[in-house]
């Protein structure tokens, strides 16, 4: 049975394409306007031309405007992109760099009411509504995937669990005792979750749960559906970064046919990650926003390295809002093993559409002698017995011929038993590099 969709702010969510974007023009107005005031922007701008809103007539004008990068913030720290008053904000977030140096973004009053709005709206696209217990299985502090979702989830009017991450056992006693329908992880700590019930006899109908919320990291639909069965749940891709907010920046809704992009608080483009100019609709790039709805601090074309692609065809659901495809990788994250370009995402879905194995992995690349050498190393799955050398060698190999079709390359793939490679409670860490850096 289709299900049935539910909006949480329904005029919005399903405006007319001219309307919204009529609505996108008086937004990216005041962000230039605001953006004019800042230490950082003022000279850019008038670099290229634009002294405030009036030279702003279109949509059109966006491509006028710079792009922004992780290392201008940097550059500008602390407050170089503040545009209010610093007495009159009342947060900061932050995440930190290898440089040491954090990116920070600002937030006034209203600010904080219009992120979540985004989230709560993303919550409620799910099928979610006052009903439900959520437990927010993530990281609290400077970090926006905890008090972001924490708050949307009491805007949505959900009992609200701040459990944080790690300690798994109590994470599964607030679950019986409190009645959990909905969780939010990253993908990883979910499959260690499942890996933990099953370790210390949890039984699943002692636990309600039926839907979890994904992110924080990029991971296959493999992965996805891995969860899914695993857990017997639905599980919802989320998106979002700390330099947009955090996340609302663009959730699945019910038709999990692709992450609406809340457009009245986000412009979404998609360039060419070296020639920065805009890709087909449908062609992968890197996705570009700029943030519409932030009063604060301005960001305006900020490249997220993330890359995606829009979806062309209309959702089921009904809004009107632009579709991401899943986030397979970052720019950044790009492998270059022996001239061949790689993403750990496509290791990734070779790995978990593969039954046998278990829920870790751990992608190593090193140098052996003047080559490159990729070794995939694979916690096996509960039904496999690692002295039974036979079917495990069976195994090994056939994952090896499925990985070098998939990627060709001829990687090592080492089996090893349940438990063998950390876990972590936040990001995973999935690819470990020891090649010198300036090779």
């Amino acid at each position: 049975m289709a299900p049935s969709y539910q909006y949480w702010h329904p005029e919005m969510e399903t405006l007319s394409r001219p309307e919204l974007e009529a609505h996108q023009l008086r937004q990216l107005k005041r962000m230039v306007s605001n953006a004019s005031r800042t230490e950082f922007y003022r000279p850019r701008l008038l670099e290229a031309g634009i002294r405030g809103e009036a030279d702003i007539r279109s949509l059109a004008d966006l491509k006028r405007l710079p792009f922004t990068t992780k290392h201008d913030l940097r550059a500008s720290f602390p407050y170089g992109m503040l545009c209010i008053p610093l007495e009159e904000v009342i947060r900061l977030h932050a995440s930190s760099g290898t440089t040491g140096t954090p990116t920070t973004i600002y937030f006034n009053r209203e600010d904080i009411r219009r992120w979540t709005g985004f989230v709560a709206r993303s919550i409620y696209s799910t099928g979610c509504n006052k009903t439900d217990v959520f437990q927010n299985m993530i990281t609290y502090g400077l970090f926006t995937g905890g008090l972001g979702f924490h708050a949307g989830g009491e805007e949505v009017g959900m009992l609200v669990i701040p459990s944080g991450s790690g300690n798994t056992t109590r994470q599964f006693k607030f679950m019986q005792d409190f009645g959990t329908t909905v969780v939010h992880a990253t993908p990883s700590f979910l499959l260690h979750v499942e890996a933990k019930m099953r370790e210390e006899g949890v039984n699943r109908e002692s636990i309600r749960l039926k839907r979890a919320f994904a992110g924080a990291e990029p991971y296959s639909e493999d992965t996805r559906r891995r969860i899914e069965e695993l857990l017997r749940i639905d599980v919802y891709n989320s998106y979002g970064l700390s330099e947009m907010n955090g996340p609302g920046v663009a959730f699945e809704c019910q038709a999990k046919n692709g992450l609406h992009i809340w457009e009245d608080g986000y412009i979404a483009e998609i360039v060419h990650p070296e020639t920065l100019e805009p890709v087909r609709d449908g062609e992968v790039g890197e996705l570009v926003l700029t943030i519409l709805c932030r009063e604060a601090m301005p960001l305006l074309r900020y490249r997220t390295r993330d890359l995606s692609a829009f979806y062309t065809e209309p959702c089921p659901c009904g809004r009107t809002h632009r579709r991401l495809r899943r986030i397979t990788g970052r720019t950044d994250d790009m492998l270059i093993i022996n001239g061949v370009n790689l993403f750990p995402s496509q290791i990734e879905e070779v790995i978990m559409a593969v039954k046998e194995v278990g829920n870790n992995y751990l992608i190593v690349v090193e140098k052996e002698g003047v080559l490159d050498r990729l070794t995939i190393k694979i916690e096996v799955g509960p039904t496999i017995f690692m002295d039974d050398t036979r079917p495990l060698n069976a195994l090994r190999e056939r994952i090896r011929k499925t990985l070098q079709a998939a990627i060709t390359i001829n990687a090592r793939v080492e089996l090893l038993e349940p438990g063998s490679l950390p876990v972590s409670e936040g990001k995973a860490t999935r690819v470990l590099d020891s090649r010198p850096r300036d090779v």
